[in-house]
């Protein structure tokens, strides 16, 4: 089983590889291209959409693990992706409003939290308002990694150590199924990574981020629902952070939090001189200490859980405190 896992991850960042580089020229042809703007944090105009070159090869391998594994939760989280990649498409092509994309995002999210095996909340709500819960939380980190994904790399990065993070857990205490479908995230990430890089020749578009949440989104929730919640709360504790505390802060000043804006943390450190790729390397050690953590959570949850607030907490102030 390990070494067609292996197989497939490696067929599928090499399949993204290809098909990113074929996508991002067809992109190019037909001028679908993200213009910078007051609030971008890029300076010349590149093809948007590069996770029309990511996405079928990662689905194409999770149906195939799917089809080994056996589980219906899989299939609705692959149907789910699909779903919300025609969405997002034609959201990156004209717009559409956010009662919509919150329409698909809940009609994607509620099947498949459904059919998650167990409270994610450990027991300790009731089992409707643990299931509202989850389905509210997973629409959020839908979203989040929708907002987080504003300089070149770092949802690349993020995906990666999540997906490898992911991998790491199942192969220490499980649950199997979820690290085999993490490694297929963190190959196909790796495979766009190369052409989002900076400087970026291609950004992955709401068609590539929205569905990458969803899935990231529902393997944590299944880790927490077979019991290492601890793990599932370290892994994306960045993206975590980063987005919710600018939200919050967003929320208290009374803005349009729907409203594109460049009040991220990472996005403050752009402002202040420091480069995208210098910002994803950050992003990418703090990526590979959590997974050092979410494997000792296994052990000691509350210990690796305070050790890795503190970590983000260190990383959130470097990269904003010239605020």
């Amino acid at each position: 089983m390990l070494a067609y896992l292996l197989l497939l991850a490696g067929a599928v960042g090499v399949l993204a590889w290809l098909a990113t580089g074929r996508v991002t020229r067809w992109l190019r042809r037909r001028a679908i291209l993200d213009r910078p703007n007051e609030r971008s944090s890029h300076t010349v105009p590149t093809p948007r959409g590069g996770g029309l070159g990511l996405l079928p090869p990662l689905l194409l391998g999770w149906c195939l693990l799917a089809v080994l594994v056996g589980e219906r939760l899989h299939w609705a989280l692959a149907a789910g992706a699909a779903l919300l990649a025609l969405v997002s498409w034609r959201d990156d092509r004209g717009g559409l409003s956010a009662g919509i994309r919150l329409l698909a995002q809940f009609a994607a999210v509620l099947p498949a939290v459904l059919l998650l095996p167990g409270p994610v909340a450990q027991g300790w709500l009731p089992p409707p308002v643990d299931t509202a819960f989850a389905a509210l939380a997973w629409v959020w980190f839908v979203n989040l990694y929708n907002f987080m994904d504003g300089i070149d790399g770092i949802s690349g990065i993020e995906t990666m150590a999540i997906g490898v993070g992911l991998a790491l857990t199942a192969l220490v205490a499980g649950p199997a199924d979820a690290g085999g479908f993490g490694l297929l995230l963190a190959a196909a990430a790796a495979g766009f990574l190369v052409w989002n890089w900076h400087p970026a020749r291609v950004f992955l578009g709401d068609v590539g981020s929205v569905p990458l949440g969803y899935l990231t989104g529902g393997l944590l929730l299944l880790l927490a629902a077979k019991g290492a919640w601890a793990a599932a709360l370290i892994l994306p504790l960045y993206y975590l952070a980063d987005a919710t505390i600018t939200l919050v802060r967003r929320l208290l000043r009374g803005e349009a939090v729907w409203r594109a804006h460049r009040e991220h943390f990472y996005q403050e450190a752009t402002r202040q001189g420091l480069g995208h790729a210098a910002i994803s390397l950050r992003v990418a050690g703090a990526g590979v200490a959590l997974v050092g953590l979410a494997l000792w959570s296994l052990a000691a949850p509350a210990p690796a859980l305070a050790a890795a607030t503190a970590l983000v907490a260190l990383l959130l102030y470097e990269l904003g405190r010239r605020r």
